[in-house]
């Protein structure tokens, strides 16, 4: 169930051929305390997580996550969670009114909502149902153009958009109204309320991250650098694209973060030589063509993508069979140093 400002949320569905959840996507977009809501986020200063010694460099504890990965989090453990990266992608928040623990999860496809939602609650509270949850969607824009092929302008309603992001915000939100427990959406920054343009028309995501505090519950736009979004930030990243062909992952987020010990457990995922050979021939495209190819929002990606991409593809080069990465198919397990680092035990 889906509650605004405290209160049950329910539309009437305008097209029997149209699925329910766009109706109720159209109008959360629409709803008043939601538009203030984003606005009040987009409002505040972007936080940026630096892990090293420099001065203005965030010195708290945080969880990171990556794309279909999801965490749930302790703030007696914990100070922030969150992640980045996302273009259309969607971050989800769900966190306990009660006792704070906190779930965030980074959704790529309607495909893993349904099983991934049942991850986090599993994770965050003993019976959900009795609990009162508080939830944050932030991510995904207008990743399509509002125009038809021909020039002839089209509505600026979301609802005759298509791209990636409408359909995985149309899945979570419908997802949210069939369960049973409460869910109190507190912030909406999706589609239109996180979408920019430039002089030319091109639409860009207005945040591509965020991050939760987990002793208030505020979440705020944030970004993290590559020294931030760890540990085993390159194996995780290529578990992303790896766990389309592992069969164990099917719907699934990927497990990543211990709650219980605030440490981090890297659930292995299988590679096959398929994926070896695809990494030998993508090594050898243009920059340019490798974003065509391989992002659902090319003019949006960040400065990074396309080396982070090569570096992943350099590594299966360099290690095609799975069990070296996770021997005899352990997760591989770091825990926080006294500095705050993560170590791999």
């Amino acid at each position: 169930m889906i509650f605004i400002d405290g209160h049950p949320f329910s539309t009437h569905s305008s097209s029997p051929s149209q699925p329910q959840g766009n109706d109720i996507l159209l109008a959360l977009l629409e709803n008043p305390n939601l538009i203030s809501a984003s606005s009040s986020f987009k409002a505040n200063p972007e936080r940026k997580f630096i892990a090293s010694d420099e001065p203005g460099s965030e010195r708290s504890k945080w969880v990171y996550i990556f794309q279909k990965e999801y965490a749930t989090v302790d703030p007696a453990l914990v100070d922030f969670v969150g992640t980045d990266e996302a273009t259309t992608c969607v971050g989800l928040v769900i966190r306990n009114q009660k006792n704070g623990m906190t779930s965030v999860a980074h959704l790529d496809s309607p495909k893993i909502v349904e099983m991934g939602l049942s991850q986090m609650l599993s994770s965050l509270v003993a019976n959900s149902l009795e609990t009162e949850l508080d939830v944050h969607l932030i991510g995904g824009f207008e990743d399509v153009s509002l125009q038809h092929e021909n020039g002839s302008a089209i509505s600026e309603s979301p609802a005759y958009l298509d791209g990636y992001s409408f359909p995985l915000c149309s899945k979570i939100v419908d997802t949210l109204r069939s369960r049973d427990e409460k869910f109190h959406i507190r912030t909406f920054c999706v589609l239109g309320h996180n979408t920019r343009r430039d002089s030319d028309g091109n639409t860009y995501p207005f945040f591509n991250g965020f991050v939760v505090e987990t002793a208030s519950g505020i979440v705020f736009p944030a970004i993290f650098d590559g020294t931030s979004r760890c540990p085993d930030e390159l194996v995780r990243r290529i578990r992303v694209s790896a766990s389309y062909e592992d069969a164990n992952w099917n719907g699934k987020l990927l497990e990543t973060y211990d709650c219980g010990s605030d440490c981090f457990k890297i659930a292995p995922c299988r590679w096959t030589l398929r994926q070896f050979h695809i990494a030998l021939s993508l090594l050898n495209y243009s920059d340019s063509e490798i974003l065509s190819m391989c992002s659902t929002s090319p003019t949006a990606e960040a400065p990074d993508f396309v080396d982070n991409l090569r570096r992943q593809w350099s590594y299966l080069i360099e290690h095609p069979h799975w069990t070296e990465t996770f021997p005899k198919k352990q997760p591989r397990i770091f825990a926080r140093s006294s500095d705050e680092r993560w170590i791999r035990s």
